[in-house]
């Protein structure tokens, strides 16, 4: 938690200066409400919940049976689960805007650190419950947005000490490959086989378009263009050539066009801003879920083996889905579980982080104790985190007991230092020992400060 929470108040301190406000959403959903907003792949992975009372017990089974007599359990899960728990935090989002438009102001930023469940084999970076950190603007079509996303993962890595690469793409980009290679029905197809090029290559992503009825000829032009190389202004150009009609199909796509438009300005805004961090534009990168429309990011650690540690992108209508059309949202979210164990490997988190002590009153009987109670209170009042030893114990043991908690201080405050009105404390870092007077407590609060 220690380690967890540094993550959040970093995080949450650079939402802050960006001027987003943070809200809460319920851990469960209606399933209404989450199915269908992340492709097929993502509606296996809702966790459901079962109605409550005896949810079977007017359930027609046989009106579930196929010709073979097994009942498909699909259909059957829809009727006796009505909810979930939420499989991400930006469609939650979506319908807490749409429930409240007429009580928040636009553009609305927001941000959100929850956790979010995926029914998913756990593995290294995977987990089934993990926390996320999104922070969104919903209500404006400004690529200045973008940019201050890419601003935000910047300062937090920066914040963090981790070296990152973020990568961005546009949906209409893709949406263009469909088109020039003559498939434009086959988008979330062609989307989805993209976006596991990482990690399955480039041969198995063939197989899979070839699996959902692409051409050899098509998946030519789709090849082509994920060979792409050059600087960003290099890629947007060739890009540019080959959704005019420069393809071997001869196809353009207006849409791709207005995609690398989109681009070009963003990687405009963001040489202007002066981003710190590495920022490539990346053809195949296409994130699985369906809601994107516009720019897409994912960030990667550079120094650790990991799966993205961030992402996120566009989305023109999510809210549409919900009776509130028109309005264009951007987020991103950062995987604070990923992030934790990219911290862990790279032993990034601060030194004294795991102690949540920074003095030990060692007990030394009834009334030494009783002796430094005032003190003890004294330092709380004004914020500094003390413990006073339970029982009169040995001194080793309560020694052993500030090294195992990692407390920097210790004082041991015994029967001479109570008759001279003073108070003994050692800083067990350095060695260093000093002697206070009792009432002295802002000279305390100096050397603990060291």
């Amino acid at each position: 938690m220690a380690g967890r929470n540094y993550i959040f108040d970093t995080i949450k301190s650079v939402f802050k200066t960006f001027g987003y406000a943070q809200i809460d959403t319920p851990a469960m959903e209606n399933l209404s409400t989450l199915l269908g907003k992340y492709g097929e792949e993502g509606d296996k992975l809702l966790f459901r919940i079962l109605n409550s009372g005896d949810a079977f017990g007017k359930v027609n089974f046989d009106s579930f049976k196929d010709s073979d007599g097994a009942v498909n359990s699909v259909a059957l899960s829809k009727e006796v689960c009505e909810k979930g728990l939420r499989y991400d935090l930006t469609v939650p989002f979506a319908r807490y805007v749409v429930q409240h438009q007429n009580e928040i102001s636009f553009p609305f930023k927001r941000f959100q650190i929850q956790p979010v469940w995926r029914a998913d084999r756990p593995q290294k970076g995977r987990y089934r419950e993990f926390y996320q950190c999104d922070v969104d603007v919903i209500g404006s079509n400004s690529q200045l947005n973008e940019l201050e996303l890419v601003q935000i993962v910047d300062k937090v890595f920066a914040l963090l000490d981790v070296r990152v690469l973020v990568k961005i793409n546009n949906r209409k980009v893709l949406t263009g490959f469909a088109e020039v290679c003559g498939f434009p029905d086959k988008v979330v197809d062609i989307t989805v086989a993209i976006d596991k090029l990482d990690k399955i290559g480039l041969d198995a992503v063939k197989d899979e378009m070839r699996e959902k009825g692409l051409t050899e000829s098509a998946i030519a032009v789709i090849e082509q263009i994920l060979a792409l190389s050059g600087s960003t202004a290099e890629k947007i150009a060739s890009m540019r050539s080959l959704m005019n009609g420069g393809s071997a199909s001869g196809l353009v796509s207006e849409t791709g066009l207005k995609g690398l438009d989109e681009l070009e300005e963003l990687f405009g805004l963001i040489d202007a801003a002066g981003i710190s961090s590495p920022v490539e534009i990346d053809l195949s990168l296409a994130r699985g879920l369906n809601y994107y429309t516009g720019a897409i990011f994912e960030v990667k650690a550079l120094d650790f083996a990991i799966g993205s540690i961030c992402g996120g992108g566009r989305y023109d209508n999510l809210t549409g889905i919900f009776g509130l059309p028109g309005m264009s949202g951007v987020g991103i979210s950062f995987g604070a579980d990923r992030i934790y164990d990219v911290l862990s490997g790279l032993d990034k988190f601060p030194k004294g982080l795991k102690s949540s002590t920074t003095l030990l009153f060692a007990n030394m009987g009834v009334d030494e104790a009783r002796y430094v109670l005032p003190v003890a209170k004294a330092l709380r009042d004004r914020g500094v985190a003390v413990e006073v030893y339970p029982e009169s114990s040995k001194l080793k043991k309560q020694f052993d007991y500030a090294d195992r908690k990692n407390i920097p201080f210790l004082s041991i405050t015994g029967a001479n230092e109570m008759e001279a009105g003073k108070i003994n404390v050692k800083n067990l870092v350095s060695g260093e020992q000093k002697v206070f007077e009792k009432a002295d407590i802002e000279s305390i609060m100096d050397f603990l400060a060291l």
